[in-house]
């Protein structure tokens, strides 16, 4: 690794050194605009790095790098673009008054994730006006924020997976001073934060490290163009690159955590992963702090080497999604068949999901037409993420519809048991929680017309493959992104408020039972009792609780069993407490030994605990 850190980095007493990787230019200078006009020429090392040290200038300065005499460009890593992606970079400070010295996030396997974009969270869309909802995810049960990404993005609207200059957060946004308030509050209230940041690749607006010629490799393809450099000639420059974005968010920023977007198309063919270095610099930099920060991978190979241990070939992150729970989840209840859901629809493979985290554990894929994915029998269940709605899984589609639009209200709440009663570490993705009626669309304001035309044309591919109906909403309208703004007091009452308090209380049960906080698939069944009947049970020493759910629109009776002893219901989500029609089902069950024929209403989830209370 190179022991300058890369950018410009201010020293104070106005001093500031800049540090450019481009081992292909011949000459380089720091070209500063603004407050003074002025050219400092940059010497070279044997590596290609370009370093000057410039005296006479404060925070705020504004600069280019000039690549060899006559092109001016921004600083690769740029730690702010207050004019945008075209535009100079700007020197920062990170002194900041910090009040987290003290915080600590709870274990892994005790997170509930909240994923929200920053852009639609809130009317404002910005890190300050989410702070004042801190409170709110707390009181739900929420202990880790997930932000999708922040990394400068052309314009003022996009997902935030277009981004150019990993390490500058979106100026529209609030900067990265922004950023540091709100990871600074998130840790006063006790919620750890969780970066999506993006390895694979950058998007095509402000692109210009291809101008350096060493970033990216036409050796592997994406599905976004050439893929980054991380194996061929001078890809010690581009892992840096990226090893230092992941310690810069972790260190000067003070995340908790990072979400690799897509690793799937991260290729690297060398003895050691990208990846594998990534874990390795992390865990090296939270024993250095005394703190435990976290690397979770969202994956599309069902690969459980992703989180295996390096002693035995795996690459050592810490957590990874499973889609594969989510599609089971989702096609049993809405009966999609499409694309990559016409691998799944049996109510099977949501009970086959609960005992481990893949359906597709080497097992042939009719989508993929091949075999798919390896048995993670090894791993354990908290290393897995599950949800039933992300923004992938909703934005994807061509009208951005939630579950709440595409599913009844009762649905919705078995939707919510069926994620927050898993073995999992859950997602909860903003919003679902109240069952927001507003789609999460696909939104950019890019500046190229034909690059926007692209887009359009390529959604409308894509959207082709799904069998979509209905027009998708463009995409570059500001209308579309407006749309997708959630309507907090929507969760305040009526309906929609009764949806939150159903939520809250799953999470109270999932922090409270024994049975429901241990994460592990061995301490678990999930049998099928009836053809649209789930059982789970789950125990964790003495403790044990048994969950039934009617996946089905019509009443289910099944002849159920919970075990000796006496069962008391804890949950019920035909209870009025939750806009239930009032449930006849018994509050106790006096001798669970005996089999006993429950007739379970259409959407029906149901808890009973051994032991436990009523």
């Amino acid at each position: 690794m190179n022991d300058f850190a890369l950018g410009a980095r201010y020293l104070g007493d106005r001093r500031c050194v800049f540090t450019l990787w481009a081992p292909l230019l011949k000459q380089a200078a720091v070209r500063l605009v603004a407050p003074v006009e002025r050219l400092i020429p940059m010497t070279c090392d044997e590596r290609g790095y370009w370093r000057a040290t410039v005296t006479d200038i404060e925070p705020g300065a504004l600069y280019f790098y000039r690549w060899d005499g006559e092109t001016d460009r921004p600083d690769p890593v740029s730690h702010r673009q207050p004019q945008g992606v075209h535009g100079p970079s700007q020197v920062v400070d990170h002194a900041f008054a910090w009040t987290d010295a003290g915080w600590r996030p709870p274990p892994l396997e005790r997170w509930v994730m909240y994923e929200l974009h920053v852009g639609t969270f809130t009317p404002e869309g910005t890190f300050d006006a989410i702070i004042p909802r801190l409170p709110e995810l707390r009181e739900l049960g929420v202990n880790a924020l997930e932000l999708l990404p922040v990394a400068q993005f052309p314009g003022e609207r996009n997902w935030g997976y277009d981004g150019v200059y990993p390490y500058a957060a979106q100026d529209s946004y609030g900067g990265v001073d922004g950023l540091k308030r709100l990871v600074d509050a998130c840790h006063r209230e006790g919620l750890a934060v969780i970066l999506d940041v993006v390895y694979n690749h950058l998007g095509p607006e402000g692109n210009y490290l291809w101008g350096l010629g060493t970033y990216f490799t036409n050796h592997y393809r994406t599905p976004w163009g050439d893929a980054v450099n991380y194996d061929g000639p001078h890809s010690p420059g581009v892992r840096e690159y990226v090893v230092g974005n992941a310690l810069y968010w972790l260190e000067t920023c003070h995340c908790d955590a990072l979400r690799l977007d897509a690793v799937h198309a991260i290729y690297d063919f060398g003895a050691r992963h990208i990846l594998a270095e990534l874990a390795e610099t992390v865990a090296a930099c939270g024993r250095r702090l005394g703190r435990c920060f976290h690397l979770i991978a969202e994956s599309d190979l069902n690969d459980p080497r992703l989180i295996r241990q390096p002693a035995v070939g795996g690459h050592g992150l810490d957590a990874q999604w499973s889609d594969d729970f989510h599609h089971a989840l989702h096609t049993v209840l809405t009966g999609e068949r499409h694309g990559y859901y016409e691998d799944f629809g049996a109510l099977e493979q949501l009970a086959q999901a609960y005992r481990r985290p893949f359906v597709y554990a080497w097992d042939y894929s009719r989508h993929r037409q091949r075999f798919h994915g390896d048995d993670p029998g090894d791993c354990p269940a908290w290393r897995f993420a599950v949800c039933s709605q992300n923004h992938d899984q909703i934005g994807n589609r061509a009208l951005g519809e939630r579950l709440s639009g595409l599913l009844p209200f009762p649905a919705l709440k078995l939707a919510a048991a069926a994620v927050l009663l898993s073995p999992y570490v859950p997602l909860l993705f903003m919003g679902e929680e109240y069952g927001e009626p507003r789609p999460f669309l696909y939104f950019i304001s890019h500046g190229d017309p034909a690059l926007i035309e692209g887009v359009r044309e390529g959604r409308r591919k894509e959207f082709a493959a799904f069998h979509a109906e209905g027009e998708a909403p463009d995409p570059q309208a500001e209308a579309t992104f407006e749309a997708s703004k959630l309507q907090w007091d929507l969760g305040k009452a009526g309906r929609h408020g009764q949806l939150r308090a159903f939520y809250r209380e799953l999470l109270r049960l999932r922090r409270e039972l024994p049975a429901l906080a241990r994460l592990d698939n061995a301490s678990l069944t999930a049998t099928l009792i009836a053809p649209a009947v789930l059982e789970l049970r789950r125990w964790c020493d003495d403790d044990r609780i048994v969950v039934w759910m009617n996946f089905a629109a019509a009443p289910a009776t099944a002849a159920v069993a919970p075990g000796a002893g006496s069962w008391c219901k804890q949950l019920d989500a035909g209870d009025s407490a939750w806009d239930g029609d009032g449930s006849s089902l018994p509050v106790q069950l006096a001798d669970g030994a005996l089999p006993e024929r429950l007739t379970l209403p259409p959407y029906a989830v149901v808890l009973y605990a051994a032991g436990v209370p009523a």
